[in-house]
């Protein structure tokens, strides 16, 4: 094996402008570095055996194109390192986990996928974000001196951020994107993966909208809306109060930063990695930066990357020569300018050359203008970096439906927390947890949010609010009573409740708002045209009266409903709203307006008394209705129709207590069925998953198991000869005296019986096979004279057929009546010597 150089080469400060800041800044970053210690890198790697056994052979030899290439990289370094004495060395030959130097660019294994989740550069990034756990570059400004290949980092889900880096840029390579590793600097708090003082993505309010520019066309003829007129002073005023204050918000939050966000001192040296992916691939228009750590991207002028050292695919590897004091503001990324970077590999094919070679291939293929001559004049072919050493990269669906290390992950943010746990990990099907803090020590808990997958009851998202104390519950549809929103303070069916329905209902409800004194539904789309109803209930009679008056429909004080305009009547007939006055015994009807009206029509009924043991019913009179018609020209309703109107209306007011009646009910239900599903809940295992086929397999294992249980009883059962009769005791387990006797003697009577009747039908095949010969002789002796020969032969054949089932039929009898007495004390003997039975029979 070849022998490994590991080189160490100590850092040089960047000199101040003066020796006096020098010296200060020296001391700084001593006593920074003083506190990181360098792990055994010797830890990491794999043993003799495991190379052996586990890591193929392009892992553990270098083939000679590597050999080259190692040679050529480390000459590169000596003239860099020469050129450059104040630029830390390049990162260009890595040791591996089985203890070899690769060069990065072979490390990288461009591999396409076939899941739809890593098709774009979004799906891949989140994958490796979630999938891998940080190990910290030790130290910190320091170029890792051992890159593991994707394959060991995808089994040990750790890797450090160049490790990250360089799977996620195979990912993208393998997905056509123009992917590359970047070696650079960064901020502490990416290096470090701190969020902590970053906005949770989850409680981002800011609402974006895209406001068009072309404005729809009006109609010419309509008339134009009247303009509002303001203040260009004001609206500048306000607009500067607005800023002001976003301002002051944004002042103070930096404050609040700069307070938990001391000065690093190694701002500028800590090194970190991250991918490029240029414009010109997958209909990517600009250039940008990954953070592999978290998964999101950047722009390349994010003043998060400080600096860039270099930068590389599996084709070639580049060496910056722009100047990094602004950061990453300035840079240009055409890697074919020789002078902003430097290619390790002169004249090596780059991603833009394969491309056009490519194209102009298909063209001369489709012009015909394949030339041998043209072949054979070709330039002698440079070196080209070679194939990549690392194995096929294998993601298994289980790793994507796992998603984190352990199968969670936490993290912090700004005055909240997140938690994500892969699906059918947690019981209660739990997948994500945001809790948002009023703090920034995130001692005092504000809003805790959860979503849910796979849930019996439908449920997806719960928010609990601190602060206002109450609980959001949202489901999805085809869960019972079509419920699709809850909002509640707690699980009592006496406090406010907020419902939201889908619209599948055979009442056509989609909202109802429930509380102590009053509740609101809301319908759409109903038969009678309603669309409001709301009830006021009279709370005092809860508390005070018995419990036979504690019923809904002799609380109710006052009922509103509402309808929506139907056309097919007049809008004098066409009731607007109506409302139940059950305190006054009064009903008023409001029409809905007539055209060129401003006025509607109203009608008051009040109700005659019902009949008592002291008076009678009350009669209806024309005094009782008070009418209000817009048009004075209509013509007055007569008493009968006024009466009837009013039966009409006490009827519906019926039916409107009975449907108010079993609304809260199905409150009171919807609450409990809700407690019972919180105290029972189950998850749909989907077969399509790993968890939901191993999950059924285990099911058909299980089910498999009880039947062989269950047929390995029955075949007990079986044999056991005591099993009918123990069956029709109480108690079997446990046998008295007298029970014990009773079986032994109902057993030997029950056998003896079954021997008769066995003897019984023996004898009785006997006599009817006698009976049928003696039957067929009578027959032959009638008609002996006129039968043919065939007829004779038939008659014989028959005859020695039926006298030897008669001899069987005598033999089996005979040798029942001797067998039985045996098997009669066999028996005997047997039940004597059965555990259950013998303690009781031995006296």
């Amino acid at each position: 094996m070849e022998t490994v150089l590991e080189y160490d080469s100590e850092e040089q400060l960047r000199r101040g402008d003066t020796q006096e800041e020098e010296e200060e800044d020296a001391r700084e970053l001593e006593g920074a570095l003083s506190n990181f210690h360098v792990s055994a890198p010797q830890q990491h790697l794999r043993s003799v055996d495991e190379v052996d056994n586990l890591c193929p052979e392009s892992y553990r030899i270098n083939s000679p194109d590597e050999i080259r290439l190692l040679a050529i990289a480390d000459n590169f370094q000596r003239q860099y390192s020469h050129l450059y004495p104040d630029r830390k060395p390049l990162l260009l030959c890595p040791v591996n986990e089985c203890g070899m130097k690769k060069f990065v660019s072979t490390t990288l294994r461009p591999t396409p996928t076939m899941y739809p989740e890593l098709f774009t550069w979004g799906g891949c990034a989140s994958f490796v974000a979630n999938f891998l756990s940080l190990d910290p570059l030790e130290p910190p400004v320091d170029m890792p001196r051992y890159l593991f290949s994707s394959t060991s980092v995808l089994q040990s889900q750790r890797a450090t951020c160049f490790e990250f880096a360089t799977l996620l840029c195979s990912l993208l390579l393998g997905a056509q994107y123009d992917a590359y590793c970047v070696s650079g600097y960064a901020v502490k708090e990416m290096c470090v993966l701190d969020q902590s003082l970053q906005e949770c993505p989850l409680l981002d309010t800011k609402v974006k909208s895209v406001i068009s520019e072309q404005e729809t066309q009006e109609n010419k003829y309509t008339v134009k809306a009247q303009r509002e007129m303001k203040s260009h002073f004001m609206m500048g005023q306000e607009k500067k109060k607005q800023d002001a204050e976003a301002a002051l918000l944004q002042k103070q939050k930096l404050l609040e930063e700069s307070e938990l966000r001391p000065a690093d001192p190694l701002r500028g040296l800590r090194v970190h990695c991250w991918v490029l992916v240029l414009s010109g691939s997958r209909s990517v228009r600009e250039n940008f930066f990954i953070d592999p750590l978290t998964g999101i991207s950047y722009s390349t002028v994010d003043d998060n990357f400080l600096g860039i050292e270099s930068l590389w695919n599996n084709l070639n590897y580049y060496v910056n020569m722009q100047d990094c004091s602004n950061g990453c503001t300035d840079m240009v990324y055409d890697l074919e300018d020789l002078n902003m970077w430097e290619p390790v590999l002169y004249g090596a094919t780059s991603r833009k050359q394969l491309i056009l070679d490519v194209l102009k291939r298909k063209e001369t293929k489709m012009m015909g203008k394949i030339n041998k001559v043209e072949e054979g004049e070709e330039e002698p072919r440079v070196f080209e970096m070679p194939r990549s050493w690392v194995s096929y990269i294998t993601i298994s669906k289980k790793d994507l439906e796992t998603g984190w290390p352990g199968g969670q992950k936490v993290t912090r943010y700004r005055k909240a927390q997140l938690e994500k746990f892969s699906p059918y990990l947690r019981p209660d099907g739990l997948v994500t947890r945001l809790t948002a803090y009023k703090d920034l020590d995130c001692t005092e808990v504000a809003v805790v949010k959860e979503w849910y997958q796979h849930r019996n009851d439908h449920l997806e998202k719960r928010e609990v609010n601190k602060v206002d104390n109450f609980t959001t519950e949202r489901f999805k549809r085809g869960r019972r009573f079509h419920l699709l929103f809850h909002r509640y303070p707690s699980m009592a069916a006496d406090t406010v409740h907020e419902m939201d329905f889908s619209g599948t209902r055979s009442d056509d409800l989609v909202r109802r708002v429930v509380s102590p004194g009053e509740m609101t539904e809301i319908f759409e789309g109903r038969a009678d045209f309603l669309h409001y109803r709301h009830v006021v209930f009279d709370r005092h009679v809860q508390s005070s009266e018995p419990r036979v008056n504690a019923d809904p429909e002799n609380r109710l004080l006052q009922v509103v409903e509402r309808f929506h305009r139907n056309r097919s009547k007049p809008a004098n007939e066409d009731v607007a709203e109506r409302v139940f006055l059950m305190s006054q015994r009064r009903i008023e009807v409001t029409y809905h307006l007539e055209d060129h009206r401003f006025i509607p029509s109203k009608r008051s009924f009040t109700k005659p008394r019902e009949s008592t043991e002291e008076k009678k019913a009350e009669d209806f009179t024309a005094d009782m209705v008070s009418s209000f018609q817009v048009d004075p020209s209509e013509k007055q309703l007569k008493t009968l129709t006024l009466y009837e109107m009013l039966m009409a209306l006490m009827k519906d007011e019926e039916k409107v207590s009975l449907q108010i009646k079993q609304s809260k009910k199905e409150v009171g239900d919807i609450v409990a069925c809700r407690e019972q599903e919180e105290g029972d809940i189950r998850l749909f295992f989907s077969p399509w998953t790993t968890a939901g086929a191993a999950r059924a397999r285990s099911q058909r294992q299980e089910m498999a198991r009880l039947a062989v249980e269950e047929q390995r009883w029955l075949q007990e059962k079986e044999k056991d000869i005591l099993a009918p009769l123990l069956i029709r005791l109480d108690n079997a387990e446990t046998l008295s005296a007298e029970d014990a006797k009773q079986l032994h003697q109902r057993c030997l009577v029950e056998f003896k019986q079954r021997m008769v009747e066995h003897a019984n039908l023996i004898q009785e095949r006997y006599e009817k096979e006698t009976q049928e010969l003696q039957r067929k002789q009578q027959w032959y002796q009638k008609n002996q004279l006129d039968m043919t020969e065939q007829q004779e032969k038939e008659y014989r054949t028959y005859c020695s057929e039926k006298t030897l089932q008669i001899h069987v039929a005598k033999k089996r009898l005979s040798m029942h009546r001797e067998a039985a007495p045996q098997k009669y004390r066999a028996l005997d003997q047997k039940l004597r010597r059965d555990p259950r039975l013998a303690p009781h029979l031995l006296g």
